[in-house]
């Protein structure tokens, strides 16, 4: 996996500096992840891999299917990527890409695992104070696992924050063994 990485982010930097210089961060994303989500469809798999299938004729069908607001650096970047035969590490690129993106925008993804489904007021609640010890806006991802018991698990990245009930008895436990 990180010898994949090693190979996207120079494309994915590379883009977004593009995107960046010419205000078209949201259509250069969208138009990567466009690509990203081809690669992963088996058949394109197979054109990937087709010594009958040109470089040209891949740009152009990537170029296709990231739709018809693709701008001109867009074309030449899918153009640039299949020449180099680097399509296949699109997922990758767009994974990089949003990262950068991410971070440009002052935006951090988090993950709010819960024992039930959070009421939309408490999730809010939670978002906005999130956002404060961020100091960025958050985007929430939340999901459900009734093995918590009760309580949620926050992630942000390499932050995990285990206010959940079923860490708390854990640690009880732990304490009245020792």
């Amino acid at each position: 996996m990180a010898d994949r990485l090693t190979i996207a982010r120079p494309y994915a930097k590379a883009a977004f500096r593009t995107a960046v210089a010419s205000s078209r961060l949201g259509p250069a994303s969208q138009a990567i992840a466009a690509g990203a989500l081809a690669v992963a469809d088996e058949r394109v798999k197979n054109l990937l891999g087709s010594p009958k299938v040109t470089a040209e004729q891949l740009a152009q069908l990537f170029c296709e299917l990231a739709g018809p607001d693709l701008s001109d650096n867009g074309r030449r970047f899918f153009g640039l990527l299949a020449e180099n035969k680097r399509l296949g590490f699109l997922p990758e690129i767009s994974r990089v890409f949003n990262t950068l993106k991410d971070e440009a925008e002052g935006v951090v993804d988090v993950l709010i695992t819960s024992a039930a489904v959070m009421a939309a007021p408490e999730q809010a609640t939670l978002q906005a104070a999130l956002e404060k010890r961020f100091g960025r806006k958050v985007r929430v991802h939340a999901k459900v696992d009734p093995s918590l018991i009760g309580g949620a698990l926050v992630q942000a990245g390499d932050l995990v924050i285990d206010g959940s009930f079923k860490s708390r008895l854990e640690r009880l436990g732990v304490e009245l063994t020792a």
